[in-house]
């Protein structure tokens, strides 16, 4: 591969990073701020492709953050070709949104005895994306009003289950929410110490992405997080994104502000991201792969397996 050609997949990461840090600069986490719309709170969600299936990862980022920028109610996008495959039209003047693509490469090198061996490579491909707002000429399905706010209590009942069902041991007590890897438990203060039952489960969510990391699970390493305060701020970067992908799929609103002993991490996460113009991207993957892992503990991704 030319260095002509790396350049560009070297620019999405750093173009995407910059607007995060001069976010973070402000003390605004973009993450959040879908939750602080006025036209969306109660209904914040993943943002869809035009086949009703959520974006993961970076591109929720992204797309929230777009969404946000431009005042979309819709948490729809599609491509230009899948906008006229569904008879629409983006309008003329419209700028689309970036969303990404991760993959992999296989490339031949020598390896120094004469020979070669075959090694992966990753690689960032950016592609358009435009809300259904900015097109005209969709189905109608696609302009419908959102639905409405579920009953509070469903929603805690159905979060309950949810975390219920991934078999954590969850103890009470105390006024600090933790993840104990020696002890392999999550520490909650108790729930009538909370605002309000969603504030419990929004910092549940974040130490139950934590949770994950056990080497049984998905084996993300901690044997640093209490000596290394860059490997810190990576791991809590991840638990609050991980936090917030649950809280959507959840319908439950995330810690919309800092816990006291979290609030330290704003300038740690921004040494990482200027470090390292790959951190955001690496920490919404791991986030995606720890939630993933909660959903799959759930009863009906078991009988979807056994389907299959």
């Amino acid at each position: 591969m030319s260095r002509k050609e790396e350049k560009p997949r070297v620019d999405v990461y750093t173009r995407i990073t910059d607007r995060i840090v001069a976010d973070l600069e402000k003390g605004v986490r973009p993450w959040m701020q879908p939750w602080r719309s006025r036209n969306a709170i109660g209904r914040v969600t993943r943002p869809l492709r035009h086949n009703g299936l959520p974006y993961s990862g970076m591109n929720v980022l992204l797309l929230w953050s777009e969404a946000m920028a431009r005042g979309y109610v819709s948490p729809v996008w599609m491509t230009f070709k899948q906008a006229i495959e569904l008879g629409g039209a983006v309008r003329k003047g419209e700028t689309g949104s970036t969303v990404v693509f991760a993959s992999r490469f296989t490339k031949a090198e020598a390896d120094g005895h004469g020979g070669e061996v075959e090694r992966e490579m990753p690689f960032l491909k950016a592609y358009t994306a435009f809300n259904v707002a900015q097109i005209d000429g969709l189905p109608d399905g696609y302009y419908a009003k959102a639905e409405p706010v579920r009953d509070p209590i469903e929603q805690i009942e159905e979060a309950d289950r949810f975390f219920a069902n991934t078999g954590a041991v969850i103890r009470h007590g105390g006024d600090r929410a933790f993840y104990s890897p020696g002890s392999d438990h999550i520490q909650m203060p108790p729930f009538q110490t909370f605002r309000d039952a969603a504030s419990y489960v929004a910092v549940l969510s974040h130490e139950v992405t934590h949770w994950t990391a056990a080497p049984h699970r998905v084996n993300r390493d901690l044997s640093r997080y209490g000596k290394d305060r860059s490997e810190r701020a990576r791991e809590e970067l991840i638990a609050e994104l991980g936090s917030c992908f649950l809280c959507a799929d959840l319908g439950i609103a995330p810690e919309l502000e800092p816990r006291p002993d979290h609030a330290s991490y704003l300038d740690s996460w921004l040494k990482v991201l200027a470090e390292d113009k790959r951190a955001i991207f690496t920490a919404a993957a791991h986030a995606q792969r720890a939630v993933a892992f909660l959903h799959g503990l759930q009863p009906a991704a078991s009988e979807d397996r056994e389907a299959a």
